[in-house]
C-alpha cells in the first residue's frame, strides 16, 4: 500500500492511493496538467489509475477531475447530490454515484463514504479497506463527529486535517466573517482539534499520518507538526510516520 499527498491546501487537494488491486486519486483539485506532473514526480504513470474519488464539490477538490477522467478514461465516484453541484465544473464523465453512508465495492476495495460536517452539498470522508488493511481520509471537517471517529478507527494510515493555528487565525488578516466560517461546525479543524482527533485514533497498528489542508495564511507547518509530534511522543507506542501536506509539491510517500 502506498499513499502520497500530491497537493494539499486551499489552492488544490489531491491524494494518490495504491493498493494491491488498484490505484486511485482522492480528489483532483489541481489542473489536469499539474496533477499529471505530480504523479510523474513520484514515478506513477497516469494511465495506471483506475478511478477518482470525490469528497465534495469545492473547486480546490474538483478542478482537474473532468480533464483527468476524460483523458485517462477512468470513472469518477461521488455522491449523487455532489455530482449535481459539481456537474458544471467537471462536465461529462463516466460516473459512479453513491449515497453517503452506503458502502460500495470498487476494484477489490470496500469503500465506505461517511458524512462529515462542512459547508458543501453532501461532503464525505472515506474509510477504504482492502487485503492490505484500511486507510481513513477525513479533511474539510467543521468538527470531528463521533461517526467520524468510529469510521477512522484501526486504520493503517490516516489523512487528517490540521488547517489552522487558532492564534494565527484570530490575529490574522482574514475578515471576521471568514474567521467565523473557518471556526464553525462547517469549517475546518485547527491544529489542536486535529491532534485531539488523532489522539482518539492512535493505536499500535497505525503506521502513517498525513497532516493535510494546512492554511498558508493561518498556519505554519512547524506548528502543525509540533501539535502532532507532541501528541505521538507522549504515547507509549511506536508512533506512526508523520507527513506534511504541501500546496506546491508532493509529500513524501508512505509505503507500507
Amino acid at each position: 500500500m502506498k499513499l502520497c499527498l500530491l497537493a494539499s491546501g486551499s489552492k488544490g487537494n489531491c491524494l494518490f492511493l495504491e493498493t494491491d488491486s488498484c490505484r486511485l486519486l482522492i480528489d483532483a483539485g489541481l489542473s489536469g496538467r499539474e496533477a499529471l506532473n505530480r504523479l510523474a514526480s513520484i514515478g506513477v504513470a497516469p494511465e495506471t489509475l483506475d478511478g477518482i474519488l470525490i469528497t465534495h464539490e469545492h473547486t480546490d477538490h474538483i478542478r482537474g477531475v473532468g480533464t483527468l477522467a476524460r483523458r485517462l478514461k477512468i470513472p469518477v465516484l461521488m455522491a449523487s447530490r455532489t455530482h449535481e453541484a459539481a456537474r458544471h465544473v467537471i462536465g461529462k464523465v463516466d460516473l459512479v454515484e453513491f449515497d453517503p453512508g452506503t458502502p460500495l465495492a470498487f476494484k477489490g476495495l470496500g469503500i465506505d463514504p461517511f458524512p462529515i460536517t462542512h459547508d458543501a452539498t453532501d461532503p464525505v470522508g472515506y474509510r477504504i479497506e482492502g487485503s492490505e488493511g484500511c486507510i481513513g481520509f477525513a479533511t474539510d471537517l467543521g468538527i470531528a463527529t463521533r461517526l467520524t471517529c468510529e469510521k477512522l478507527k484501526n486504520c493503517r494510515a490516516l489523512v487528517l486535517e490540521f488547517n489552522h493555528d487558532e492564534e494565527m487565525l484570530q490575529n490574522g488578516p482574514y475578515p471576521w466573517h471568514l474567521k467565523q466560517r473557518i471556526r464553525s461546525r462547517h469549517g475546518h479543524l485547527s491544529n489542536s482539534e486535529g491532534a485531539a482527533l488523532l489522539e482518539e485514533l492512535l493505536h499500535a497498528g497505525l503506521e502513517g499520518v498525513f497532516l493535510s489542508h494546512l492554511s498558508e495564511v493561518n498556519n505554519d507547518p512547524s506548528l502543525a507538526m509540533l501539535a502532532a509530534t507532541s501528541l505521538v511522543n507522549g504515547q507509549n507506542l511506536c508512533g506512526p510516520q508523520l507527513f506534511l501536506g504541501n500546496q506546491y509539491q508532493a509529500s513524501g510517500v508512505l509505503d507500507i
